[in-house]
């Protein structure tokens, strides 16, 4: 087994990984929390969000992991891949990093970095309904296509994994 094979393993199961944090804030975590009123809502995502920008390790490696192995893969796939092949990991590495990183760093985090600014005890209810409406509705929906993208990547890759 090569350093590109080795590479595509871990790029799969790390994307997946990532697909599946994604797809469990869309089905569990936001829906669990939506029902909080504004200031719960807020400080509850507050605490959330903190544990995963606080370089939780795990959380660092498996996302991060994910782009370097799957770039890494890419790169590597290019010059051994032909064909078919060849495009299966092109189009899961641009879905992935278009669909998945891209609105990750673009819009989710620069919308979870406003709300941790927010001081949710000294915030009036009115400035709490607003804060929550201009976070909430844009992040549940880029999460979604973030979720879409990167379980459609990771499936690329899982049929590449079985063409090998």
């Amino acid at each position: 087994m090569g350093i590109f094979q080795i590479a595509l393993m871990l790029a799969t199961l790390l994307c997946s990984l990532t697909a599946g944090f994604v797809l469990a804030f869309a089905v569990v975590v936001m829906p669990g929390i939506k029902s909080l009123n504004d200031r719960e809502f807020i400080r509850t995502f507050q605490v959330i969000d903190r544990v995963i920008q606080s370089s939780q390790p795990i959380f660092m490696l498996v996302w991060i992991g994910s782009i370097v192995a799957l770039v890494t893969s890419t790169v590597l796939g290019i010059g051994q891949l032909d064909g078919t092949e060849r495009l299966l990991i092109i189009f899961a590495a641009l879905i992935y990093l278009l669909g998945v990183q891209l609105p990750t760093f673009t819009i989710n985090v620069p919308l979870n970095n406003k709300l941790q600014t927010l001081d949710v005890d000294a915030m009036n209810e009115a400035t709490r309904r607003a804060a929550r409406k201009d976070f909430e509705p844009r992040w549940i929906l880029w999460n979604s296509i973030r979720t879409a993208f990167a379980s459609l990547a990771s499936a690329l890759l899982i049929v590449l994994l079985l063409r090998l």
